[in-house]
């Protein structure tokens, strides 16, 4: 299977590459050098589709697309077709297209901001020397707005790389399915850590191309930048511009949440039993996972200040380089670490009490909170750190002066300073959770069903209908952060 795997994956990864840079940067640059009818919403409606879970936008489109969906019995009605005709949904092209329309925000958003950023000296540079719009854009926008790019790129590669319920919804092998598959298939944890470590490698290759294809380039700004000039599309024009922005938010975003609200509707009469406890199981881990972590990077933050030597640093970047890691990678290095632990916590408790023990921490919600402080730890730290930069040192000096030093400062300066933003990382960070599938799948304690593996179990058999009310919830949840970015984007 390596070979087909290796495929697979490397189709996934070039794929969602090209297909989130051209969507992401072209609608970034319409919604900010322009102005047309509807510009003003789309330039923060364009960001729902960050809420939307890439399995929950899989089983959508196959529902819609699939054999018996609305699309094809249309057009075997219309056009008079045998009831066998069909078109088959579950193709590669079709997981490219959802991960695609998913995760494209990742660079709509930092490219948006760098365009923004960049000011209208630029460009009357360019148009001085007799560059036409759209030759600007190529020559000197788009190469100042590079770094941005790549980083927006890099982001939604490594969520493909690390994604698991869509590519298992389409059947599509990667590496990500394979491992949970070893694992729970051939129960071989050892084959598993295997293509865990083969998966990793494909990670850090795309963090080394990104650090290259910087290499020792800058990309600053000379003076103060001045608001870039919108000028005012009209005509056919607009009318393209606002059709493109529409069809896009129509088809990552209102097509799947009506769809979603439709198969509530229609089985209303029969919810998914147990439904309120997997909401309540899903809101203690993200709540529980929220407090730890936000807790764990406040402390990593503030060490690095109070602190600033060679080891705080080395601590910092070993530490926040879990989000670039897969879940199911996560998982499996969490599960082969814990249960060495367990077989030496056993021995020894057998040599004592000479009565064998069962496992202690495999299979326990501290596994499941392991995995999750080393994913997400990341998520809360980078708003907390950048809190504390803007934190005047004259305050810290002035606390010191009145002799408050040591935690009473972080108590009584710093926590109610840095509340708006510790707040954000935990809401990031619990909606994440909540979201998350292969680690807690795989690390999850008996019976500790949450809303995303409900969805997974009820989508690998095809019922679309039952897996619609707990899709709902997570995207409802996931867009309080989107509506967060959008609003602090605007300011």
């Amino acid at each position: 299977m390596l070979p087909r795997l290796l495929g697979n994956t490397l189709l996934l990864a070039a794929g969602v590459a090209v297909g989130t840079s051209v969507l992401g940067v072209a609608l970034a640059w319409l919604v900010s050098a322009y102005r047309f009818p509807g510009s003003r919403i789309f330039d923060w409606a364009l960001m729902l589709p960050f809420a939307v879970p890439t399995y929950v936008m899989a089983f959508v489109f196959l529902g819609i697309l699939d054999f018996q969906g609305p699309v094809q019995e249309a057009l075997r009605d219309w056009f008079d077709l045998p009831g066998s005709w069909y078109v088959e949904a579950r193709h590669p092209l079709g997981v490219l297209a959802v991960m695609t329309l998913v995760l494209y925000p990742y660079v709509y958003m930092l490219a948006r901001a760098s365009f923004l950023k960049q000011g209208t000296a630029p460009l009357d540079a360019a148009r001085s020397l007799g560059l036409t719009p759209w030759q600007s854009f190529l020559r000197v926008a788009l190469p100042m707005a590079r770094p941005a790019i790549i980083a927006g790129v890099s982001l939604a590669v490594m969520e493909a790389l690390a994604d698991f319920g869509a590519v298992a919804v389409f059947n599509f092998d990667t590496f990500t399915t394979a491992i949970y598959k070893t694992w729970f298939g051939f129960y071989d944890l050892s084959a598993a850590s295997q293509l865990a470590s083969l998966l990793l490698t494909f990670v850090f290759v795309v963090l080394c191309l990104e650090r290259y294809s910087r290499a020792r380039a800058r990309y600053v700004t000379q003076g103060r930048t001045v608001g870039l000039v919108v000028p005012q599309l009209r005509g056919g024009r607009a009318l393209l511009a606002s059709g493109a922005c529409a069809l896009v938010l129509a088809v990552a975003f209102i097509i799947p949440m009506g769809q979603l609200l439709f198969w509530v509707w229609d089985s209303v009469a029969a919810p998914s039993s147990g439904y309120l406890g997997l909401v309540g199981r899903t809101l203690l881990l993200g709540v529980m996972a929220a407090v730890v972590i936000t807790s764990g990077a406040f402390v990593m933050a503030y060490a690095l200040r109070k602190n600033p030597g060679p080891i705080t640093h080395m601590a910092t970047r070993v530490g926040t380089l879990g989000y670039a890691l897969p879940g199911s990678v996560l998982a499996v290095a969490v599960m082969l670490s814990l249960s060495w632990i367990d077989r030496q916590l056993g021995g020894i408790w057998e040599a004592i009490t000479g009565v064998a023990t069962s496992t202690i921490l495999v299979g326990s919600m501290a596994s499941l909170m392991l995995a999750y402080f080393a994913r997400f730890l990341t998520l809360a730290f980078n708003p907390i750190d950048s809190a504390l930069e803007q934190v005047k040192p004259s305050l810290r000096e002035a606390a010191q002066s009145l002799g408050i030093v040591g935690t009473e400062a972080a108590r009584r300066v710093y926590i109610p300073m840095l509340r708006p933003s510790l707040l954000t990382a935990a809401l990031l960070v619990m909606v994440d959770v909540m979201k998350e599938m292969p680690a807690t799948l795989l690390l999850r304690p008996f019976g500790w069903d949450t809303l995303a593996v409900r969805i997974y179990g009820l989508t690998a058999e095809g019922l679309w209908e039952r897996a619609a009310l707990p899709s709902v919830t997570l995207v409802l949840v996931g867009l309080i952060p989107v509506f967060l970015l959008a609003g602090r984007s605007r300011r």
